[in-house]
């Protein structure tokens, strides 16, 4: 008995001893549990793009939910066996490191439970003293009060070392085995358990033979607990370690710092992007860079159609590359359409009664006031169709189509539907090059103009991050027959080489000089734009749509993985030939007719520089800037002047402009007067 009451009387000193110790500590900070690594991921929760901590390391969040439960098995057998029964501190291993230590003279085994690692790494210290270890015990009861046995897991599993800048198993299971810690091989757990109890000497990266031996002594201790077989362990032990560390996850770089430096104190940022599309379209565009200069880049955006959310968008080939201007996103950039834009031009015709898809439009030598469109290939088809014209993207039957819309009114449905449309500056008035590419939109834009056709006219906003449209009425294009119109038009129009006819509705672009090439294309269910070209608008010799960006577009829809699903025709629509139509349909009439004759506005004529000119840019720098004059002679204001097609100036009622050169080289200058003539000649700045 007397014994008995002495050692319940230490185990009360003792006890009171720790409680005294434990107030005088300060209140245990978790500020190193909530520091954590910003992570961008898919409308699935799938990691697209990880960002370093703000000191440097990669310190992912992780569950005890995100972790292979096999993993969580051999962690506890390994390092604290009783970890679900104790309250902190596990008496009996701390004895038996008591015992080893008396009898060996030295530390054999810590006795600390996983909770006082947790404690530790909360609280970092650089001693290993009886002092530190108390501390830690203290801590661990406090902790096992504070928080479940799940959430001290958690922790564990958050802030436990790697190696160099890792911290926490996810990161450490994205670096050395380059997948999610959610299902690993034995051998990679039995690694990943090993690691933290020295995690600079067993780096696989650096120390490969140190960290397979203790892999396998933690295998060894895996097998004696019954977690795995003698066959399993004998296969784990074969399996090489890691000897190099692999990047992380970098899907969607361009949308992923744009969401990052929108809202940069969220740690997480869901988006609705789907990590397998977009991995998908990223190396999609790779492929197809091969054959390509150096220079050129690939930009493609997928769309839900019912949301207008996005689900891929990759805004150049190569993030890191330099002659790509790769951190660029080029699906944000003001490139000019060129052909592009003609579905709308239909759209609004067949939306404005001018004109329904069997009307005959006119595609011979026609003029404008000075302005002679011509086609693409500098041929005539005579009488066609308008579903033809669109089809084989006829320049001229689609400038005749456009002169009885309108341009400022062309122009004005497209910003009222939400597009924004660049020129050189408000308030001057657009000629009719603005139907065949003379503007600027970016591919953004570009593909929200087809997914309200798609849409059967109805515009939705395109979203990266899930949520619900804006409440109000959605703005509307055109009305749902003149959309499916243009669908299923679009849908007969001549698909590139070797890929499948009436699969999407689609449309193919060239912009002037061969700068941009594009092909934006829907089925019901998707809508998909490509742009192909140069960051710095250069010119591509033989940069086509049809040829470059159709083959793109159409495979990419093969990545989709889906079937197409097809138009439903609306009740109204009218499904006739030219004869059946009423007979203000079957023929483009105009009140002004078109003629070859010259009318009494003098011709047009580009006066200075000359056609071929050489010119020095040291003689007619001002100020350290060289500077170029500019003159039109005949043609009516206001005029427009353009380089290399990109507009330079705003419209100006005088003949004369100034403009800066940017460099040395050829450059092809164009003027366009008010009535939508044009002139161009090609020089040599030297």
């Amino acid at each position: 008995m007397r014994s008995l009451g002495i050692a319940t009387l230490g185990i009360a000193t003792t006890a009171g001893a720790l409680t005294y110790y434990a107030s005088t500590l300060p209140p245990l900070d978790i500020t190193a549990a909530r520091d954590r690594s910003t992570v961008v991921l898919d409308r699935d929760g799938k990691l697209l793009r990880p960002f370093l901590t703000a000191d440097g390391r990669w310190k992912l969040p992780v569950g005890e939910a995100d972790v292979d439960p096999r993993y969580l098995a051999m962690l506890k057998a390994f390092e604290d066996k009783r970890f679900d029964r104790h309250w902190g501190i596990d008496p009996t291993a701390m004895l038996r490191a008591a015992g080893q230590m008396l009898l060996s003279g030295r530390v054999v085994s810590g006795g600390s439970t996983l909770t006082m690692q947790v404690a530790r790494l909360l609280e970092p210290r650089e001693e290993r003293s009886l002092a530190a270890k108390l501390r830690q015990a203290v801590r661990a009861v406090e902790i096992e009060r504070r928080f479940s046995k799940s959430e001290i897991l958690d922790l564990y599993l958050t802030l436990a070392p790697f190696g160099g800048n890792l911290e926490g198993v996810r990161a450490a299971s994205f670096a050395y085995f380059g997948k999610e810690p959610k299902r690993l091989s034995t051998a990679e757990a039995a690694l990943l358990v090993a690691l933290p109890q020295a995690p600079e000497q067993r780096r696989p990266d650096r120390f490969t033979e140190t960290a397979s031996r203790a892999r396998d002594r933690v295998l060894a201790r895996v097998e004696a607990a019954g977690l795995a077989t003698r066959g399993e362990v004998a296969a784990a032990r074969e399996e090489p370690v890691p000897t190099a560390r692999k990047p992380f996850p970098s899907l969607a770089p361009h949308v992923a710092e744009q969401v990052v430096a929108e809202s940069p104190a969220a740690r997480s940022h869901r988006l609705t992007l789907d990590a397998r599309l977009q991995a998908n379209l990223e190396q999609l565009a790779r492929e197809r860079s091969l054959g390509l200069a150096p220079q050129v880049s690939i930009a493609i955006l997928a769309v839900d159609n019912d949301t207008g959310e996005i689900r891929a968008s990759v805004g150049g080939v190569d993030y890191f590359a330099a002659e790509r201007a790769g951190a660029l996103d080029l699906t944000r950039a003001l490139r000019s359409p060129g052909s592009a834009l003609k579905p709308f031009i239909y759209a609004l015709a067949f939306d404005n009664g001018i004109a329904h898809p069997e009307t005959m439009l006119e595609d011979r030598p026609a003029r404008y006031g000075l302005y002679v469109p011509e086609n693409f290939d500098l041929g005539f088809q005579g009488m066609v169709s308008a579903r033809k014209a669109l089809q084989l993207s006829l320049n001229v039957p689609t400038v005749e189509l456009l002169s009885a819309l309108g341009p400022q009114r062309f122009l004005s449905r497209l910003r009222d539907a939400g597009a924004t449309i660049a020129m050189p500056k408000e308030g001057g008035a657009p000629g009719l090059a603005v139907g065949l590419g003379g503007l600027g939109i970016t591919l953004q834009d570009l593909t929200r103009l087809y997914v309200g056709l798609a849409r059967g006219g109805e515009m939705l906003p395109l979203r990266v991050k899930p949520g619900t449209n804006p409440a109000g009425e959605a703005p509307r294009l055109v009305d749902p027959v003149a959309a499916w119109y243009v669908a299923d038009t679009l849908l007969g129009a001549p698909p590139p080489l070797n890929a499948m006819p009436g699969r999407i509705a689609y449309k193919t672009g060239t912009s002037y000089g061969y700068r941009d090439a594009w092909a934006v294309g829907f089925d019901r269910k998707h809508t998909i734009g490509v742009w192909v070209g140069r960051a710095d608008n250069g010119a591509v010799p033989g940069l086509v749509g049809r040829t470059v960006a159709a083959p793109i577009l159409f495979d990419a829809f093969a990545r989709l993985g889906l079937d197409p699903r097809p138009f439903p025709q609306p009740p109204n629509a009218i499904v006739a030939t030219t004869s059946n139509l009423p007979p203000p349909l079957r023929h483009l009439r105009q009140d002004v007719p078109k003629t070859l004759a010259a009318l009494a506005t003098p011709g047009l004529k580009l006066a200075f520089p000359p056609e071929g000119a050489r010119i020095d840019l040291a003689a007619s720098a001002l100020d350290g800037k060289a500077e170029l004059n500019l003159k039109v002679d005949g043609g009516a204001p206001p005029y427009t002047w353009l380089v290399d097609g990109t507009p330079v100036t705003p419209p100006l009622r005088r003949r004369e402009a100034a403009w800066q050169p940017g460099g040395k080289g050829f450059v092809r200058i164009s003027v366009i007067d008010g009535t939508g003539a044009s002139e161009s000649v090609s020089v040599r700045l030297q």
